[in-house]
């Protein structure tokens, strides 16, 4: 989900199938994807499994990225990954030091978030670019994701 045109998502969808096909993927695949600012879409990761850019699915999907691949491991039927919240924004919480700490009054901030979900690692060694956690704050509109992206990386990164 994303505020983006049509001709972004026809593109998103075109490189998806075209990859999907190619590489005759069966089960679930993360492809990430970045948008420059002349909305050309370029292919950043693909994935042949779970991928931290689905996670905002574990609160905002009717069915998870982490349930959907058991139920095609376990041979059952897909479940909809239609969105149970108008929009959703997710921002993984990297580490931005060398430190011993697990961080708990920035995670209290962050929790404070209206509709937050905050998933912690249970890692208590932090590194810079070491990925600590992820928060998933639940939007009314998508054109707020911006903005609450920004206040959980200023929050996150405050003092620092």
């Amino acid at each position: 989900p994303a505020a983006v045109s049509d001709g972004v998502v026809e593109d998103c969808q075109a490189i998806a199938r075209s990859l999907l096909t190619h590489l005759d993927v069966v089960g679930l695949f993360g492809i990430e994807l970045f948008l420059t600012q002349d909305e050309q879409v370029l292919v950043n990761e693909i994935a042949p499994r779970t991928h931290n850019s689905g996670h905002f699915s574990l609160d905002a999907c009717e069915t998870s990225q982490f349930a959907q691949i058991l139920r095609a491991v376990c041979d059952l039927p897909l479940g909809s990954t239609a969105m149970t919240s108008p929009a959703a924004v997710m921002v993984n919480l990297l580490g931005f030091e060398t430190a011993e700490s697990d961080y708990q009054e920035k995670r209290d901030r962050l929790l404070a978030f209206p509709q937050a979900h905050l998933y912690w690692y249970g890692k208590r060694q932090s590194r810079p670019g070491r990925k600590l956690g992820h928060v998933t704050v639940l939007l009314e509109d998508v054109q707020e994701a911006e903005a609450v992206a920004g206040a959980i990386e200023a929050i996150w990164q405050a003092d620092h």
